[in-house]
């Protein structure tokens, strides 16, 4: 090993230090918990290792609505957030007045916090014995019926939570996707304007192309974000996520270790590698469909 390779190495000795106490070790430290069945955090014993924490799991109710919570939010508001976004992003670029403060107004949402957004989402649909709440005032002025969309049906509560997590999501893929939009070669347009081409044409044959590796970077961190759903859904639903019927893997997680059913580390450590195995295979599949399908040069 040369001297500069030795400096690059001791230059990036903290930072794996870092990820080996605050990520490796805990990665390991869950899968062992994962397998020690009847784990009792106050005495630190268990009885016995096997994969009854994962049936166990994996039969439960509550986890079962947690997954089911958590698959609809990802199926539907990354494919939508994602398409909004761009269509957002290709209207930004063609403004050429105040763009930038068009772009500011578009981020604000992304650097206010979650839990009073969610605040904000349940005053707007809440229905309460002396308020409608803004939403239903409209639904109603177009002749339709008041819907409680927070302690109603589960469609409505499914709606709020999918309006609330595109909402959030969009400013950082707008800013994405506009910085992308500006990187392609003005050179591409022109000679495509000069054959006649028209401008869906270009859009689908050229732009599309060009920031096909930002889209699928933002599908799989969105996939990611979305997966991880927690604070949001508290924002809007409180804590008891179970009763709502409104919980996600990462809540029902955080149930198993803090909530009122707390106190089962190796339940928890169960679920969370459930939505490790998870992640890690929806990633996978979509690394291999971005190898196959996006524009590199």
């Amino acid at each position: 090993m040369n001297t500069r390779s030795f400096k690059g190495w001791l230059y990036l000795i903290p930072a794996i230090a870092f990820l080996g106490v605050f990520v490796v070790y805990p990665l390991f430290d869950v899968f062992i918990y994962s397998f020690e069945e009847g784990y009792n955090s106050a005495s630190q014993t268990y009885f016995g290792i096997g994969t009854y924490n994962y049936s166990y799991v994996l039969r439960d109710p509550y986890f079962i609505q947690a997954l089911k919570n958590t698959f609809i939010l990802v199926v539907i508001t990354v494919p939508l957030s994602t398409l909004l976004a761009l269509a957002i992003s290709v209207a930004l670029s063609s403004i050429q007045k105040l763009k930038e403060l068009y772009q500011t107004i578009y981020f604000l949402p992304y650097v206010t916090n979650t839990l009073a957004v969610g605040l904000v989402f349940m005053i707007l649909f809440q229905k309460t014995p002396y308020s409608d709440g803004f939403v239903n005032q409209i639904i109603m002025a177009f002749g339709g019926n008041a819907v409680d969309f927070i302690d109603g049906p589960y469609w409505a509560k499914m709606t709020v939570m999918c309006i609330y997590t595109i909402w959030v999501v969009l400013p950082f893929k707008i800013l994405i996707l506009t910085s992308a939009l500006a990187s392609v070669n003005p050179d591409y347009y022109k000679a495509a304007r000069v054959d006649g081409t028209s401008s869906w044409r270009i859009f689908y044959r050229i732009t599309l192309p060009m920031i096909s590796p930002m889209i699928f970077y933002l599908v799989i961190t969105g996939f990611i974000g979305a997966f991880k759903a927690y604070g949001d859904v508290v924002g809007i639903f409180g804590t008891n996520l179970n009763a709502a019927g409104m919980n996600t893997i990462v809540g029902y997680v955080y149930d198993m270790l803090y909530g009122n059913s707390g106190g089962y580390p190796s339940y928890a450590s169960a679920a969370a590698l459930v939505l490790f195995v998870i992640v890690l295979t929806i990633t996978c599949i979509n690394l291999l469909v971005q190898r196959r399908s996006v524009q590199t040069s």
